[in-house]
């Protein structure tokens, strides 16, 4: 079935938060969305949805997250969350918003993009593992390891390493 990708618009978040908490089965994730939106390191334009006609089927958002290394802080980009209605998930819906976010992300001059998923999943859109990167994510006691994963992109520099520090909006919405 047909989808189109574009930027969020005024008038998307309902909608938006309805399908992030189809797709997680909580709305912990949809508050989180809503927290990143109104937070300083929201990206307008990395904000996408996926609609299917006048139906919104799937959303993705990247926003600035802190990287704390040896020479100092810096914003980078972390992606989370992507969610895709339950019944179009595994139509292709979710690799392309991760594929346009991504793109964009490259087209702003981003070095990388980290993020906690499923190294099946993510590996296949080019993610790699962040450790060897020297990129450090702290990850819930559940998760593998290998969850915590880096894209390379085209501004993407070795010497960018560090421990990715997620931003207030995330620990509202994290249980402890």
């Amino acid at each position: 079935m047909p989808f189109a990708i574009r930027a969020e618009q005024p008038g998307d978040e309902a909608p938006i938060a309805a399908v992030v908490e189809a797709a997680f089965g909580s709305p912990a994730e949809a508050r989180l969305v809503d927290l990143i939106r109104a937070s300083s390191g929201f990206w307008p334009e990395l904000s996408l949805v996926a609609e299917d006609g006048d139906r919104l089927v799937g959303h993705v958002m990247i926003s600035a997250a802190t990287l704390e290394g040896g020479s100092g802080s810096r914003a980078i980009a972390t992606l989370s969350p992507l969610a895709v209605a339950p019944d179009r998930q595994r139509q292709g819906i979710g690799a392309a918003l991760v594929r346009a976010v991504t793109e964009r992300a490259d087209e702003r001059g981003e070095p990388l993009v980290v993020l906690e998923g499923s190294p099946d999943y993510y590996g296949r859109l080019g993610f790699e593992p962040a450790d060897p990167l020297g990129i450090h994510i702290t990850l819930p006691d559940w998760a593998p390891p290998e969850a915590a994963q880096v894209l390379r992109l085209q501004a993407y520099d070795p010497s960018v390493q560090g421990r990715v520090i997620y931003p207030p909006a995330f620990d509202e919405v994290t249980p402890d």
